[in-house]
């Protein structure tokens, strides 16, 4: 009973120790440290919801086109953890009927058919600390299709 108890209390003491240190030590700092090969991950995944969503406003927000582009369909989607989670999304994107404007919140269609109608192949990395509201578009590579 006596050692059940001592491993209680060494548990305690580590338990203690991390909340007081905010839980740093569990974020590896050093981003070229791969903790976590890549794996495949659900597109409906909440997390990768977020990120392709801030990936898709990053790309309208540096593109040149007069329209938002939106995603078509996501192909694959794979992660890696290093001092965050990386998401690697292919994903295929299309230019919709709508202009883009400052805080617009339009429902937007994708352009079939017509002379409008452009469409791409992206690949994008976005790093994502998401417990804290934090993600960062690593990599961009689009080819028209």
């Amino acid at each position: 009973m006596t050692r059940l108890w001592g491993t209680y209390q060494l548990l305690l003491a580590l338990l203690v120790a991390l909340v007081a240190l905010g839980g740093n030590t569990l974020v590896y700092k050093d981003t070229d440290k791969v903790l976590w090969e890549l794996k495949n991950v659900s597109s409906s995944s909440g997390n990768v919801k977020q990120c392709l969503w801030f990936a898709m406003q990053e790309y309208n927000k540096d593109s040149e086109d007069k329209f938002s582009f939106q995603v078509v369909k996501v192909l694959r989607v794979q992660m890696q953890v290093t001092d965050r989670l990386e998401y690697f999304i292919d994903a295929e994107i299309s230019r919709t009927n709508c202009r883009k404007l400052p805080n617009s919140n339009e429902n937007c269609v994708v352009k079939n058919t017509s002379k409008l109608e452009k469409r791409q192949m992206c690949t994008f990395c976005v790093g994502a600390l998401p417990w804290h509201g934090y993600f960062t578009v690593m990599k961009k590579q689009c080819v028209d299709i």
